[in-house]
Order: structure tokens, then sequence, then C-alpha cells
């Protein structure tokens, strides 16, 4: 009898420490993550999760420096592509002197369009570090390793056993050159990376390993990285964006998943791999560019249509790049629940970055402050629903005290309790591009332990437009060139322009219209770049939409073009 009550009384002991223990278990992520990404999370009007864990100020501060870190150097440790980097050195910058080797390396230059390592970079669309002996404020960015590398940001040179291998980071998309200012979180206007990868998946797998070795002089371990890199790139499906700036994640995840196994954890299958299922993102433009970090602390929704309802934005965004890059989804997994720290250091810089302001690089006086006060009320009757409120210094008490800069500065963003989707008229291919492959995301084991939710949408986020000078060229997909353009009638919107870089304030920017320069005002330089160039009639590159607030019933525009003005030294000053 009491062996019985014993039992009993242990069975009801392990059942209740079981019970408390689920949500600690290896697998849940309730244990350290403690930021709400639930879908019926409400931000309170006027608050931001800048500070997204709530830490104190010490341990902020380290959080957003290591996560800066790992924003700059690839952690994932299992990621699928790594490029033995001594090998490509050799390769493109050895003085070779045998004829036949020579040969072969001046026919493999000029098919990949550079001949050394910086050319290379350059033309990826990496940006520099800045000089932070001369930096102050959001431009600090720290160095990895305490040093100013020789390398430019987004190049990561790993460390594994089969040698130094070459990747590519967060930094690659998502920093920007602002006119001699390397910007975190800014979108890269003039990125590559798309088509580096398609580039590797059009040559690589062809390549033995035998033959890379005998070109490159590499050793037996990086032969083998060379290998696993090739075995990888059979499962992974790639498209080259339409024009230059552009992202193409959204297809690229979709047809590597297309070489895969239904499996919760989408095995690698060798007939998948040669005979990949149909997806009609093979062909169907879904491109857009990649959001600005620092809006993420106003939003409850990610990607531009709104449809990560739920779950952390950085494990998705780690799950899509390695999807992308063939590794497998056990090792991710596994990584990821033995890296929590590092997903919750970059979660945290991510959230922490600021915009860049338009004093930081013009002079106060540029903007008309009489004009930018009319602007805010126009903002406020056509925009504001949208995009948010923006609370202004000018309009404090003691405002005539603040400086010329000061009074410029926006003291707190309104924007909603849950991020809103809009249609608005957008181009529609890039939302409607999500339901081709949303429901197989949502069946990956890894997407389950992650808690994250796709849930395709019809539209696409107002954001709200902290640094919306900055943030040029328009939309989604970067189909308007600048917010003269993005204010008219479609119909008098360029239908062509050229993305090009922003180096010279003086001929790469259109300060009154903030934005690309068009017609005739087109840098020649820019015009020998042809991946810059945009072409709006393109399916999935349309510049239609976002009029109605902007027209009467009759399709008369509201504003005239002195109120335009108005509006737009408004949005300068955000």
């Amino acid at each position: 009898m009491q062996l019985r009550r014993d039992f009993v009384k242990n069975a009801i002991l392990v059942a209740i420490v079981t019970t408390l223990s689920i949500p600690f278990a290896l697998g849940s992520t309730r244990s350290w993550d403690n930021a709400d990404w639930s879908r019926n999370f409400k931000l309170p009007l006027g608050e931001t999760r800048e500070n997204i864990y709530s830490a104190n100020i010490e341990e902020f501060s380290k959080l957003k420096h290591n996560g800066y870190l790992h924003a700059l150097e690839y952690p994932v440790t299992v990621t699928g592509l790594l490029i033995p980097i001594d090998p490509l050195h050799d390769f493109l910058e050895a003085d070779e002197k045998n004829p036949l080797r020579r040969l072969v390396t001046k026919i493999a230059k000029r098919r990949v369009g550079f001949s050394t390592i910086q050319e290379m970079y350059d033309w990826v669309g990496l940006n520099p570090y800045n000089d932070n002996e001369v930096e102050t404020g959001i431009y600090q960015i720290p160095y990895p390793r305490g040093e100013k590398p020789d390398f430019p940001m987004g190049a990561t040179i790993m460390n594994t056993k089969r040698g130094k291998g070459l990747t590519f980071s967060c930094a690659t998309c998502h920093t920007s050159s602002l006119f001699g200012k390397t910007v975190m979180g800014l979108t890269n206007k003039r990125v590559r990376a798309n088509k580096f990868f398609h580039m590797a998946k059009q040559t690589v797998p062809f390549i033995p390993s035998k033959v890379f070795q005998v070109g490159t002089r590499a050793n037996e371990e990086e032969r083998q990285q060379f290998r696993r890199t090739k075995y990888n790139l059979n499962s992974v499906g790639a498209v080259v964006p339409q024009v230059l700036g552009l992202d193409t994640s959204l297809p690229q995840v979709a047809l590597s998943l297309a070489r895969r196994k239904n499996d919760e954890y989408a095995s690698k299958s060798k007939r998948l791999e040669l005979f990949p299922r149909p997806n009609v993102l093979d062909h169907y433009v879904a491109d857009s560019k990649p959001a600005v970090w620092w809006n993420l602390k106003y939003k409850t929704r990610w990607l531009s249509d709104g449809s990560i309802v739920e779950g952390n934005p950085i494990f998705t965004n780690f799950l899509w790049n390695e999807l992308g890059r063939g590794t497998d989804l056990r090792e991710l997994e596994k990584w990821m629940q033995n890296n929590t720290q590092t997903v919750r250091e970059l979660t945290a810089a991510a959230f922490s970055t600021k915009a860049p302001r338009w004093t930081d690089f013009f002079d106060a006086s540029t903007i008309n402050l009489a004009s930018a006060k009319r602007g805010e009320k126009i903002f406020e009757k056509s925009c504001a629903k949208c995009h948010g409120s923006y609370e202004k210094a000018w309009n404090q008490e003691y405002s005539e005290e603040l400086s010329e800069v000061d009074i410029l500065a926006t003291t707190k963003v309104v924007y909603h309790e849950k991020t809103p989707v809009k249609d608005v008229g957008t181009d529609p291919q890039r939302y409607e591009g999500m339901k081709y492959f949303a429901q197989r995301l949502n069946e990956l084991k890894i997407s389950k332990w992650m808690k994250t939710t796709v849930e395709p949408q019809k539209g696409y986020v107002p954001p709200p437009l902290v640094g919306i000078w900055a943030r040029y060229p328009y939309f989604h997909n970067n189909s308007v060139p600048s917010l003269c353009a993005l204010l008219s009638k479609v119909e008098q919107r360029p239908k062509t322009f050229y993305q090009g870089p922003a180096n010279d304030p003086e001929t790469d920017f259109d300060s009154e219209c903030v934005g690309y320069p068009v017609g005739k005002n087109i840098p020649s330089e820019w015009k020998k770049d042809r991946d810059a160039f945009f072409n709006t009639a393109k399916a999935g590159l349309r510049n239609t939409g976002h009029t109605k607030m902007f027209l009467d019933e009759k399709g008369n525009e509201l504003y005239s073009p002195a109120q335009k003005k108005d509006l737009i030294n408004f949005l300068k000053t955000l």
C-alpha cells in the first residue's frame, strides 16, 4: 500500500516538474527572449521598443555593441556557403607566370567583372568602415576585434576547420554610404549580393573540386570547404534582381525550398536538386528593397508587406539567409538554440539604430522653418492617418531658445498600436509573391520553434517616416526616385531613372526634390552602369499608386507646387 502511495506521489511530482519546465526547455524561446512577439501585442501610442529587452543602461550598451559586431561579421558558423578566401585571393591577384593559367585567369576575370578582392567588394556594393577617431554618434560604428579592418562592412572572414572562408553579413544590405558616412541600418542602394549568389550558383557547381584545387593552389582543407559550398549550392534556387538596389530573397527562399523535401526540416534531396518542384517565383517578379532597421522600434509586424504576423524578425533573417545558402536546417536549429545570446544581441542592436538627420549633412538654414511648419499641417491632413504623427521641437514651450538645428528635431513619434497593412495601389507583385511559399515556411519545425508565423497580406505597411529624406528611392520596389515624384500624379512621375551612388551631395542628390536627379541632371557616369537603370514599365517595378490622398474626387491635385514644397520641407526634418 505504501509502495503504491509513493509511486502515485512520485508520478504527480514528475508531472508537476515536467509541466513547469516546458516553457524553459530546449526548443522554447521564453527562457531568454522576453519580448512580446505575438500577433496580439500592442505598442502604446507614442512609445517605442528601442530598448526591446528593457535592459539597464550598462546591459543595453553591451547588447548594442555586441549586436553591431554580429551585424558586421556574420555569426552563423554553420552557414552553408563559404568561399575559401586565400585561394580566391591567389587566383585574382597573384602575378602568374604560367601562360595557360594566366589565360584562364584572364577569361574568368572578364566573366565576373572584377580582378582583385577589393574590386569584388566594390562590385558587390560593400561600404567602408567610418573613421571612429573623427565620427561621433550613430556614425561611430564599432570595429570587429577593436581595430579598423582592411576589408569593408559586410565582408566576413570566418575561421573554420576547413580554413578561412568568406561570406557576407547583415551589413551587406543594411548599411549604406551617404555622402561620406556609412549609416548602420540604412538600406544599401547599390548592393549586388543576390546577383553574386546567382553568379556562384551558375558556376561553382560545375567546377570539380580537384580542378579548383589545382587552379587556385588550395590546400586539402580549402578544397573540402569548396566542395561543401558546391554541395550546398545544389539546393539553392536563385534569381537576379531586376535592377540594382533590390533584393530577391523572397524568391530565393521559395525556389530553395522547392529543391528540398516536404518534411519538417526541408531535408536535402538529390532528385529535387536536379528536378525541383515548380514555383511561380521562378519567373514572377517579387523584388523589393531591404527595409531600414530604425523603423523596427515602432512596429509590430515585419517585412514590407507585414506578412510576418508574429515572431522575432532576426530569427526570420537567419532562416531566410540560410535557406538561400543551402544550410541543413537541423544544424541551423541547433545553432540557434545554442546561440540565443547572439540572437538577443543582434535583435537589441537592430531595434536601437537611429536615422541620420538632414542637419548631419546639410546646414540647418537649407530648411525654411516657416515652410516646414506649413508642411506639418498638410502632413497631418493627408499623411498622418497612415504614417503616424511627429511632434516637433518647434511646437514645444521655450522653442525660441533652441538652436537652429535643435528646433528642427522630432521629439516624439506617434505611430500605430498595431502595424497596419494598406493597399494604396502600388505594384502588388511583392505582396502577392508571399503566397507562393508562406505555408511551407510555417510547416518547418524551426519556424514553430521560433514561434514565427507568416500570413500573406493584401498591400504594404505604411512605414514610419523617420529619416525619410535618406531613404530614396521610394516605395517598396524603389520605383519613385524622389519626393517630388512621389507627390505627383502617376503619369507625371519619371518612367526611367538611374540609381547612382550617394557620394557628392551637389551632383548625386536633388536636395530640393529629395532623391535622385533625373532627366538632364543625371550624372553621365551613372549611365555606364546598366544594372542601375530603372524602368518602371516592367512588371514588379511599376510606380503606380499612393495618389488618392493628394487628389480630389475629380482627380485634380489638392496641393499647389508651393504647398508641396512646404510638405517636402517638413519631411526633411523627420
